[in-house]
């Protein structure tokens, strides 16, 4: 006879399981107590291990970031790091602004909804309402998204169905970056970022601020109905256009019956000194996108703000009215909240007029850095708290007799006296900078809008001071880095 297995009544308290058993999932509590080499563990197992590496050599990897306040981190030994990155523009507000946090609290706290596609939504309303008052000329019809990508999905195609053109074809500039989802891939400059992927082929590239290269571009084909351009260039390395340029471009797109976008995503939102950084050249386009600094450091928010007539056109009618509608999570309630009470906190603020401020402060002060070691910086540029400060070719910085030896290898170091200069600036000064994807001699410093001239002299005293060690000493000194 066969023995039986011994089945154990389960508790007459127990819940009745009616699916899969739990898997070894990490609580909340467990998550925030990870230590650093957990968190590098699992970044590796399960995030991107090629990236992990990059940040090993900057050093990023050591810190695990405890909270954040205001204009900077606190890392896991109490440490107050200077946050001169501003998640890419993302941070206008610094970390944490006690109003932000406030306005969704209060939301949470009155059990408010967020998913609002059957029904209207108040707050995604009073958004589009509050974008389109902050608009300058008739850009008044917003689609609310989730990223920049988005975004900027969401302006190229309204932008080519209401540029009336059946094969309609697309005019974007060299350098640049408009996202990493597949169609805005298309427009993004970038070899690496395109990779292999199929990629929509109704396009032309031209450089950056050349109106003759444009103009003779738009003007050999009738079929270019979109012209697409970042207004002040961040992966590119901070690189600006004059008035005359966007003046052309306006007129241009007018004469041909051509649609522009304005990508704002990273230098719009005040971070320039105007709410658009097209807005200091006396233009509009006929669409515009949003990101970043719109969630307000708290939420993931996306907008898409174009004219009315060029809204119309594309979408205007019943029959086509849900071609390009509003996403699941696009207006969802509370962050559209976030960004409702953000915008408020932009103007409340004064945090434009204290970009431009602050900004202009922090140009003199990188000026003055900048012909004290000519030999390191090659260019300092930008406007308001969007600044990029490119080094020399790392020949450039080696005593006359070293130069032709090491200039061809020019190319292949690109990016490393930036990132030897960025790596020491986080361990010995406390300082937080970014980066930039194409010109890697690049450093970007995006700061929350709420910076002030205290920050700035921090920022400029830390690099004087790392800057007098000399090129030898900072190489030498970023090697050591690598080897503890």
């Amino acid at each position: 006879m066969l023995d039986r297995p011994v089945v154990t009544a389960p508790p007459l308290d127990a819940p009745l399981r009616r699916g899969p058993a739990k898997p070894n999932l990490l609580s909340v509590e467990e998550a925030k107590s990870l230590d650093v080499q957990s968190m590098a563990d699992l970044f590796k197992d399960h995030i991107n291990p090629g990236q992990f590496h990059f940040m090993k050599l900057l050093g990023f990897h050591k810190v695990k970031v405890e909270s954040a306040e205001g204009m900077f981190y606190t890392d896991q030994n109490g440490r107050k790091i200077l946050d001169f990155f501003g998640g890419f523009g993302s941070l206008a507000f610094g970390h944490n602004h006690p109003r932000i946090i406030e306005a969704r609290r209060r939301f949470q706290d009155e059990k408010r909804h967020e998913i609002a596609i059957a029904f209207l939504s108040q707050y995604a309303s009073a958004l589009a309402k509050n974008l389109a008052a902050v608009s300058p000329g008739s850009l008044d019809m917003v689609f609310l998204g989730s990223s920049g990508s988005e975004a900027m999905e969401a302006a190229v195609k309204v932008a080519e169905r209401a540029s009336g053109r059946k094969n309609c074809k697309i005019v974007h500039a060299e350098n640049s970056f408009h996202g990493k989802t597949k169609g805005v891939l298309s427009i993004t400059d970038s070899t690496l970022y395109q990779g292999e992927f199929k990629l929509v082929e109704n396009r032309y590239k031209v450089p950056f601020g050349d109106l003759k290269a444009l103009t003779a571009c738009v003007e050999s084909d009738p079929d270019i109905g979109v012209v697409v351009l970042e207004t002040v260039q961040g992966g590119g390395g901070i690189v600006q256009a004059s008035t005359y340029y966007w003046q052309g471009v306006r007129a241009l797109c007018d004469k041909h019956k051509v649609m522009w976008v304005a990508d704002e995503v990273q230098c719009g939102y005040g971070r320039t000194g105007r709410f658009y950084a097209f807005e200091h050249h006396g233009v509009v386009p006929d669409v515009t996108a949003l990101a970043k600094s719109l969630g307000a450091g708290k939420a993931a928010v996306g907008a898409m703000i174009a004219r009315r007539e060029v809204y119309m056109k594309a979408y205007g009618t019943p029959k086509t009215a849900m071609i390009h509608a509003q996403a699941t999570f696009g207006g969802i309630g509370e962050a559209c909240v976030t960004a409702i009470e953000g915008l408020n906190v932009l103007y409340d603020e004064d945090l434009i007029g204290n970009a431009e401020e602050v900004g202009a402060y922090l140009l003199e002060r990188l000026e003055a850095i900048r012909q004290k070691y000519p030999t390191i910086i090659k260019e300092v540029r930008g406007q308001g708290l969007m600044v990029g400060l490119e080094f020399q070719d790392f020949s450039r910085t080696l005593p006359l007799a070293l130069r032709p030896m090491v200039a061809i290898l020019d190319d292949k170091l690109k990016g490393s006296l930036s990132g030897f200069i960025g790596a020491l600036l986080l361990r010995d000064y406390d300082v937080l900078v970014a980066f930039t994807e194409y010109n890697r001699n690049v450093i970007r410093l995006e700061p929350p809008l709420i910076c002030g001239e205290e920050h700035v002299d921090q920022f400029c005293d830390a690099l004087d001071d790392l800057l007098s060690r000399g090129i030898v000493s900072i190489v030498k000194d970023f090697v050591k880095s690598q080897m503890g």
